[in-house]
């Protein structure tokens, strides 16, 4: 990776979609523009695991990531997040024993989750709930 060269990665999970664009650095994250620290303590930790994995195996990481996430609920942004600084990482290092690492801890480091919310049906209360049919 060059000195100016920027890394963009995308994850998803339900309706949240994170963007981490990964350059040379010493190793800062940030989410929405707010260090990933300052996170409660097991969001926090679902961040950590990619950068984790990452350092064990590069030795350390020399990228400065900041992710942009949109949409959904509090949990699914994160794991939104995860899954794009896990991306921007494989990508920035061109590590194949890396990407190896990641699908050995959790294949939902780098594969997205496909499952999003089923729609509701006309004329119904809910997605697969139907009202209830009276004879009498």
């Amino acid at each position: 990776m060059k000195k100016d060269e920027k890394i963009v990665a995308s994850g998803k999970r339900k309706r949240s979609v994170a963007r981490a664009v990964a350059v040379k650095g010493n190793g800062k994250v940030t989410i929405n523009k707010k260090p990933y620290y300052l996170l409660p303590k097991l969001r926090r930790f679902v961040i950590e695991e990619p950068l984790r994995i990452a350092k064990e195996i590069l030795g350390k990481i020399d990228y400065d990531i900041s992710v942009s996430v949109k949409g959904g609920g509090i949990e699914s942004g994160i794991e939104a997040a995860r899954l794009s600084i896990a991306r921007a990482l494989v990508l920035a290092s061109k590590s194949d024993k890396l990407k190896k690492a990641f699908l050995a801890y959790d294949r939902n480091l780098l594969v997205a989750d496909t499952r999003r919310k089923e729609t509701y049906k006309p004329g119904d209360s809910k997605a697969r709930k139907k009202r209830q049919k009276s004879y009498r």
